[in-house]
């Protein structure tokens, strides 16, 4: 039998487009997107100000600094020896692309790329979010005032790593991730939570992956994947992405709308700060979402 493939979604599509969006959130937990409507040109800029700031020296990029891990600069480490990334915290907060510009040196063309296509990829999140609103008969907005989380990833190949892990086995910790990966340069691999076989999710040129995280497992009252992933070396070049992190609710617990709670589905897990299951992710060492585990309702 044939490994089955992520789906892949036509946005401009309309019939039918809510259920799709979230049949493949239910059924894979990651899916690429056709006709966004973040333009090309926008997105091979935003490639060209990822590798030139990427190409920076080290002590220019370690500028990129934030008290908290994972919300700043990530430099090669024992887990990701070959990967390293700049990561701009919070997006849509006052003055977020004035503080990473002054920390990296980075041009005025530079930043106005990188908040075009910033904001370009923070509409694509609205629109997802009230796509999942309307395929689950749910009222109201998803992700307004969520903080996000833009981040420019390097894996630095050589003929030495191939064949070797660029990014560990993980899974996202926030609700969702849209994903410009490299589209020459393949490597992420999904496991398929049907069959538990990895599948590799190859570039197609112009097109986004959208990976559903920790976050939307909860929020959906465990009807969501949220999808191991990782990156392998398949070629001995160096590999960029750009991904933009839609994290979790500023002042609110991360919880399951009621409607989405009834006697045949009980509320799978109790709610929580995500900041304190960001924490508890790390210190208990689980970065493939087993953390979770420690919130589950007593019924579940």
């Amino acid at each position: 039998m044939a490994k089955r493939s992520v789906p892949v979604i036509d946005m401009q599509d309309f019939s039918g487009l809510a259920e799709k969006i979230v049949r493949a959130c239910e059924e894979w937990g990651c899916f690429r997107l056709v006709n966004h409507g973040v333009p090309m040109e926008l997105m091979a800029e935003m490639k060209g100000v990822t590798r030139s700031l990427m190409d920076l020296p080290m002590e220019i990029k370690q500028k990129n600094s934030h008290p908290e891990p994972g919300k700043g600069y990530t430099p090669p480490n024992m887990a990701s020896p070959y990967f390293e990334g700049l990561s701009l915290y919070d997006m849509t907060s006052p003055g977020a692309f004035d503080h990473f510009c002054s920390q990296v040196d980075a041009s005025p063309h530079q930043m106005e790329v990188l908040e075009k296509y910033a904001f370009a990829l923070y509409d694509l999140a609205q629109l997802l979010g009230s796509k999942l609103v309307e395929g689950l008969g749910l009222s109201g907005e998803l992700f307004k005032g969520w903080p996000c989380q833009l981040k420019m990833n390097k894996y630095n190949y050589s003929h030495e790593t191939v064949g070797l892990t660029g990014a560990v086995m993980h899974t996202d910790p926030g609700f969702l991730t849209i994903l410009q990966d490299d589209e020459i340069v393949n490597g992420l691999e999904a496991v398929d939570d049907i069959t538990g076989e990895l599948v590799s999710v190859d570039p197609i040129p112009g097109t986004l992956v959208v990976n559903v995280g920790d976050v939307a497992t909860v929020w959906s009252n465990g009807r969501f994947c949220n999808v191991k992933h990782r990156v392998q070396c398949y070629e001995p070049t160096i590999r960029t992405s750009i991904a933009l992190f839609v994290l979790a609710p500023n002042d609110e617990k991360v919880e399951a709308p009621p409607q989405l709670v009834d006697s045949d589905h009980p509320r799978r897990y109790i709610p929580f700060d995500f900041e304190d299951y960001r924490k508890l992710r790390s210190s208990t060492n689980s970065p493939t979402g087993g953390a979770l585990k420690y919130f589950l309702a007593k019924s579940s």
